[in-house]
């Protein structure tokens, strides 16, 4: 996986983190904390949205064996996004009168505080499950890293090994060479030596008939 990846995710999953809490919180305020708060959401959801536009980059310039396994998630955070954007508009009042209204709702007795309550509970259990889930991705691509890491470190231990059993098979070779070149030498000299034998034993063959030849021839003439 690209580090550039990882690290946008790794920002994203911090603020949709962030955004759920806060999100969670502002249900239950009024006023101008209400308001800070929804400027917030609506930052961060833009923030969110920018890093996920650098992600689907990313991800389109990786190899074809990660890019399908990258969009797939980066789709997955799309979902979680139009989650929070939901939620936003959620809080955002419709009309001038949606605060009086949410006030007259708060006093129309205990069962609806009850309700909102509820709700409130629901909404933080909603924004912690998401978190489990941003935590998870980033555990699961910090696995991930890892493994790459383990199986590239595997790689060049392996591209190691043979570098050296090449260099092994080449000063093997070279020894083959210089074994070849002496046992030439000596069968070049073992043969000149067999040439000067041949020779010197024709010369004494010839001198030795000679004699012989001598001698008859004298032993002829004497005879006669």
């Amino acid at each position: 996986m690209s580090q550039v990846f990882e690290g946008y995710e790794r920002q994203y999953c911090e603020i949709s983190a962030n955004l759920s809490h806060i999100c969670a919180s502002a249900s239950v305020l009024d006023g101008e904390q209400k308001k800070q708060r929804v400027s917030e959401i609506a930052g961060g959801i833009e923030e969110a949205d920018t890093l996920l536009r650098k992600m689907d980059l990313e991800a389109r310039s990786t190899p074809a064996g990660t890019k399908a396994s990258l969009l797939a998630k980066i789709r997955e955070y799309k979902n979680d996004l139009n989650s929070l954007k939901t939620e936003l508009k959620r809080l955002q009042p419709s009309n001038p009168n949606a605060n009086a209204a949410r006030d007259e709702l708060l006093e129309s007795g205990r069962p609806d505080a009850m309700q909102v309550s509820a709700d409130q509970r629901g909404r933080l259990m909603m924004s912690t499950e998401r978190l489990n889930k941003s935590t998870d991705r980033v555990k699961e691509s910090r696995r991930t890293m890892m493994d790459t890491e383990e199986l590239g470190v595997s790689i060049l231990h392996d591209l190691h090994q043979q570098r050296q059993s090449l260099l092994h098979a080449n000063t093997t070779l070279h020894g083959v060479d210089d074994t070849i070149g002496r046992s030439k030498k000596l069968l070049t000299n073992m043969s000149r030596r067999m040439n000067r034998n041949k020779w010197i034993l024709a010369s004494i063959i010839t001198i030795i008939l000679l004699v012989v030849i001598c001698i008859l021839y004298f032993k002829l003439t004497r005879h006669q």
